[in-house]
């Protein structure tokens, strides 16, 4: 007959009790890219339906949750910067003149809030998976719907449809000129008082000038991804379309485009030479041949030129400037909470837009001008230690931002364009740290989360 010993309900005599062996804590689940591809990879879908501008935090908030799920998350460096500037920007919401202005407060600091979520979000998710290449792999999806509708601006520049986003809404709300721009549906933007428009591709933004700061920040991821996926149909369809994507980009005449791109090449050529990374060289020589053949097709410096003398633009943003230059000294720690609609300028736009400097100045007064700035400078100094090809030309990207802040404004999608690639560059500036540093491919780090 078999005795099965039950077990030990006290200690042995004259012995301790045996301590159970410490369970290690089972690593957290990754954090799932489908989010991601859904809010990059669906913007032709998001534009159809009018909820581009108005659903975007909608789908920021998506990810949040899905941190907030999570429960313990790594945050880039320097978050810290942006928390400082999201809390003044806050607190400016007490500058405001009238409660009809808070819409428009609330719209663009959930556009402040969702791109930090990004950045966030996109470098948990890098710094867990071993393979990079799936997490850049959304902004990849938005920059081929960038390409396509901007084709779409290119053969139907006067298309126009009211959206279902558009019929949703309130007609009182709907019908106010900054929610109309951003719910009813066109492909270009225009004159339509001009006997000779000129008809510059804008979708899926409301304004071409957003449609050309997107295009300059996300060219470089492009390259950055054909760089760390050497093989694949994805690649290929990349690489072919850089030259399809010059027409559109071209055509918004965009001079801030052109600029912060060559700025961007710039910086990257002088660090190729400086490092003898003749792969990084070899690119940029690439890139810059593609865009010498597009402008044998397209006269470009006609077109900028033609514009420029048919326009006042350069003399609205000056009044503009010289404006908030002159308001800003009487209320310089908060601003005003928002841009405001005066009759001492001649420019249509409201004072404090025209650029994104100008609006943080304007709208949230200096010290959260200098938190803005210093964010982008800090990303740019973290993200120039890449040393990889990817890196290098992802760590243009900051750079970008800030040739553009004088002249575009980024209280919309691009910010979180601008945080996903920046963050992403930061955990693979990170990973190549720790690869120098062991002499092998560092594990993910999953196990041991940093504390939110």
């Amino acid at each position: 007959m078999s005795v099965t010993r039950a077990p030990a309900t006290e200690p042995p005599p004259g012995g301790a009790p045996e301590e159970a062996a410490p369970v290690p804590p089972s690593a957290p689940p990754l954090l799932p890219l489908w989010p991601l591809s859904m809010m990059f990879g669906l913007v032709p879908l998001w534009w159809l339906l009018g909820a581009f501008y108005l659903g975007w935090p909608l789908l920021g908030a998506l990810l949040f949750a899905l941190l907030l799920t999570r429960g313990r998350v790594p945050l880039p460096p320097a978050v810290g910067i942006w928390l400082l500037f999201l809390a003044i920007v806050v607190v400016s919401a007490t500058q405001l003149s009238s409660p009809a202005s808070l819409l428009t407060f609330a719209l663009r600091l959930a556009f402040y809030l969702t791109a930090l979520v990004v950045g966030v979000y996109v470098y948990a998710a890098a710094r867990e998976r071993a393979s990079l290449v799936a997490v850049l792999t959304p902004l990849c999806a938005f920059w081929f719907g960038l390409v396509a509708l901007g084709w779409l601006g290119v053969l139907m520049p006067r298309l126009a449809m009211t959206t279902p986003m558009e019929m949703l809404l309130p007609g009182g709300v709907a019908s106010t000129p900054f929610i109309q721009d951003m719910v009813h549906l066109t492909t270009a933007e225009y004159s339509a008082r001009s006997l000779n428009p000129i008809y510059r591709p804008a979708a899926p933004f409301a304004y071409t000038n957003n449609y050309g700061s997107a295009y300059a920040m996300t060219l470089p991821c492009v390259v950055a991804f054909a760089m760390l996926r050497r093989q694949g149909l994805l690649r290929w369809a990349l690489l072919a379309s850089l030259p399809l994507s010059l027409a559109p980009a071209f055509l918004t005449l965009n001079r801030a485009m052109f600029l912060s791109l060559g700025a961007g090449l710039a910086v990257l050529g002088v660090r190729a030479s400086l490092r003898g990374n003749v792969r990084v060289a070899a690119s940029i020589v690439g890139v810059v041949v593609i865009g010498a053949l597009a402008t044998l097709f397209i006269p470009i410096t006609e077109l900028i030129s033609r514009r420029v003398d048919s326009s006042d633009t350069n003399t609205d943003r000056l009044s503009l400037y010289t404006e908030v230059i002159r308001r800003v000294q009487e209320s310089p720690w908060l601003g005003y909470g928002a841009p405001v609609n005066v009759d001492t300028v001649s420019a249509a736009a409201p004072i404090g837009t025209q650029g994104q400097l100008w609006m943080v100045l304007f709208s949230h007064g200096v010290p959260a001008l200098i938190c803005f700035l210093a964010w982008f400078v800090a990303a740019a100094v973290i993200c120039a230690r890449a040393t990889s090809a990817a890196g290098q030309w992802l760590a243009v990207v900051p750079v970008v931002c800030l040739v553009q802040v004088p002249f575009y404004g980024m209280a919309n999608q691009n910010l979180a364009v601008a945080f996903f690639a920046v963050a992403f560059a930061m955990a693979l500036t990170e990973r190549e740290r720790l690869t120098r540093l062991t002499g092998s491919s560092p594990t993910p780090a999953r196990t041991a989360p940093v504390p939110a």
